[in-house]
């Protein structure tokens, strides 16, 4: 509920016909429930890591339970996420990429201890430089999850590597904003794209919109507002179905 208020994919979702599914993940009472809600993308977080969940086979789960009520396009099922919600969308794109044709994060690092994909995967990866949950040059970061993180932008090389995609990206400032700087990286063979965007001055908050409570706000800062993540997260994923 929190992420389908923070991220306004509802609208998108109208706007451009496609399904969007909220599932939840565990909180900190014995049967799930309760609090803060986490994902177990690895190393990372809370009592769902704590207790080897298996989210991974949860998440193949809701796709096909979805895809049983509703007509889904097996090439066109994606994951997109933020902060843990992230991490385990990275994970997806590791463990479920026979699932999942594409992955588009924001302020996420990579919390699997290996990344072998079976398909190639497409992936968009957003990080504000003044992070300091997940700090862009990785760590341990300021908020709750109080565990080290890898750097964020191994979770592109990793998959860029993976996609067998060039070894040598290309960085580019963006013309109108210039604290977008997009690194990309060529030549994936199997039509796949691989994106770290780095965004100058952005906190850990979800870009492009109001922060769900002050709470929030006072946790992960105030969001930056010069790019919507959800659209562009996105426009990504719109274009990039499984080949």
């Amino acid at each position: 509920a929190q992420f389908a208020q923070n991220s306004g994919f509802d609208g998108l979702a109208t706007s451009n016909t496609f399904l969007v599914a909220y599932p939840d993940g565990t909180g900190r009472a014995a049967n799930g429930s309760g609090g803060a809600r986490t994902w177990n993308g690895g190393a990372c977080c809370g009592p769902a890591a704590a207790r080897d969940v298996d989210d991974v086979a949860f998440l193949r789960l809701l796709v096909a339970d979805v895809a049983s009520a509703y007509a889904v396009d097996p090439d066109r099922v994606y994951a997109a996420g933020h902060s843990n919600g992230g991490i385990m969308a990275l994970r997806l794109a590791c463990e479920a990429s026979d699932v999942f044709a594409a992955v588009g994060v924001q302020s996420s690092a990579l919390g699997s201890a290996t990344c072998e994909p079976r398909n190639p995967v497409s992936l968009l990866q957003i990080h504000g430089t003044a992070d300091t949950n997940v700090p862009i040059g990785g760590g341990r970061g300021s908020g709750l999850a109080g565990v080290d993180f890898t750097p964020p932008k191994r979770a592109a090389t990793t998959l860029a590597a993976a996609d067998s995609c060039g070894s040598a990206p290309i960085a580019t400032t963006d013309s109108v904003n210039p604290d977008l700087v997009l690194t990309s990286w060529p030549g994936c063979p199997s039509g796949t794209s691989v994106e770290f965007l780095a965004v100058t001055g952005a906190t850990h908050g979800w870009m492009g919109h109001p922060p769900s409570s002050a709470l929030a706000e006072k946790l992960v800062g105030t969001p930056y507002q010069g790019l919507d993540s959800s659209r562009a997260i996105w426009s990504f994923l719109a274009a990039h179905p499984r080949s």
